[in-house]
């Protein structure tokens, strides 16, 4: 049912685009500029080779991410932000402060037994 929402639904289509577990940090860590491949991996340690390969190919299907690959030996690859990409930054922001209060939120917030946690 989603796919025939894409493009007609801007919930569903955005979903669509950021739907991998770690395409909102890719196109966090490309908002500061180019990266190399290897320097997005330093970035996120968890991530394996080929994980964050197949993520960024799909974010470049989607036309959020351009690689461009020089001709040299040994091979150089850098990923950007398209424009398209570019234009999540007010979303990536967004998400950052939410996130923020929410941590907030977490520390402040009453522990209840019933999700583990200990009670003041």
């Amino acid at each position: 049912m989603e796919e025939d929402l894409f493009g007609v639904c801007p919930f569903a289509t955005a979903q669509s685009l950021i739907q991998g577990k770690w395409a909102i940090l890719i196109l966090h860590h490309l908002s500061g500029g180019v990266l190399r491949f290897n320097e997005l991996q330093r970035r996120m340690p968890r991530m394996t080779h080929a994980t964050l390969a197949t993520q960024l190919r799909q974010l470049e299907r989607e036309g959020l991410v351009l690689r461009t690959e020089y001709p040299q030996i040994p091979p150089k690859v850098e990923y950007a932000l398209t424009e398209m990409g570019e234009k999540f930054g007010p979303v990536l922001e967004s998400i950052r402060t939410w996130g923020m209060e929410y941590i907030a939120y977490l520390h402040t917030s009453p522990k209840t037994p019933e999700n583990g946690q200990k009670q003041c």
